[in-house]
């Protein structure tokens, strides 16, 4: 297998490189995959991950809901709950920092399409990109949307987005440094940058350790903190103007992470996980099992 092995922190450039989990890919493979921890910024990745043009096979299974929907298992069908209140948090969010309920917008990772659809039908001009070929009919056949792959980014119009939204999607991508600058030129100059992803300093994160099911080996490649991501934007002439938890993550993480660890009950402990997550993010959103961060380029601020 073709892997990329990395010498350099992609965020400060630090060549004192150590190793800190070691986790298994329970999706798909079982392999074992090791992740890096920057010494100099603390910056955490996956080590030794398969190459673009291979870990396509690494998605392919029914399991993966971003790119199948599935509905199969209780917690599969918690998760669709679920996504039905946070695609109404997202719309207001988008609304509430563009100042505007309508504009340009573009979806990056738009799996299968439910959040492009949501904001099409708000009004927005959507455009949206994706790189499974699967979840791309899929938002086709159910929402007419016409999603482009991702290899169309560096060929759309410069800064000509209002919006930009990638939504548990930076972490899947392995150019991470050319894809923020693909972001910086995108961007409309008074635009707003709105990415999630998860939080590997999070409450649950550190309960769970190398069996956080949010480390998802090997398709998570970068594992960010709300102080590497800051300084990720800040790297790229962004500035984070805001950053929100998002609670409910926690509940479907930790049960994911219960049923790796193979314990009883795993909808249960990961149920009181979450619970115990909740109220963590409250007093500190910073626990949060996954974060909102909304950039604005510092030329607009």
């Amino acid at each position: 297998m073709n892997k990329v092995s990395l010498n350099v922190c992609p965020l400060c450039g630090g060549t004192q490189l150590e190793p800190t989990l070691t986790c298994v890919d329970h999706y798909v493979s079982g392999e074992v995959f090791r992740l890096y921890r920057c010494h100099d910024c603390g910056f955490v990745f996956t080590q030794d991950f398969p190459a673009e043009t291979e870990i396509g096979r690494y998605y392919d299974t029914p399991a993966y809901i971003s790119h199948s929907d599935t509905r199969k298992g209780l917690v599969n069908t918690l998760y669709h709950w679920v996504r039905a209140y946070m695609l109404r948090r997202k719309a207001r969010l988008v609304e509430d920092q563009a100042h505007c309920n309508g504009g340009r917008l573009l979806d990056i990772g738009a799996g299968t399409g439910y959040f492009a659809h949501t904001m099409q039908r708000r009004g927005w001009q959507v455009e949206a990109v994706e790189k499974n070929v699967a979840a791309r009919a899929f938002a086709e056949e159910h929402f007419g949307l016409r999603i482009q792959p991702e290899n169309v980014l560096p060929d759309l119009p410069g800064q000509q987005y209002n919006v930009i939204t990638l939504w548990h999607v930076l972490e899947h991508m392995e150019h991470l440094n050319e894809t923020w600058a693909h972001l910086r030129r995108l961007l409309a100059p008074r635009g707003v940058l709105i990415i999630a992803v998860p939080n590997s300093s999070s409450f649950d994160a550190r309960k769970y350790g190398a069996h956080w099911a949010a480390y998802d080996v090997p398709r998570h490649l970068w594992h960010f903190t709300p102080d590497t991501m800051q300084r990720m934007g800040a790297k790229h002439g962004f500035i984070l103007s805001g950053h929100y938890p998002m609670p409910f993550d926690a509940f479907y993480v930790s049960m994911l992470s219960e049923k790796y660890l193979h314990h009883s009950l795993p909808f249960v402990r990961g149920l009181m996980t979450g619970t115990a997550a909740w109220f963590k993010a409250l007093a500190r959103k910073e626990q949060s099992s996954s974060m909102i961060y909304v950039f604005r380029g510092r030329s607009t601020c």
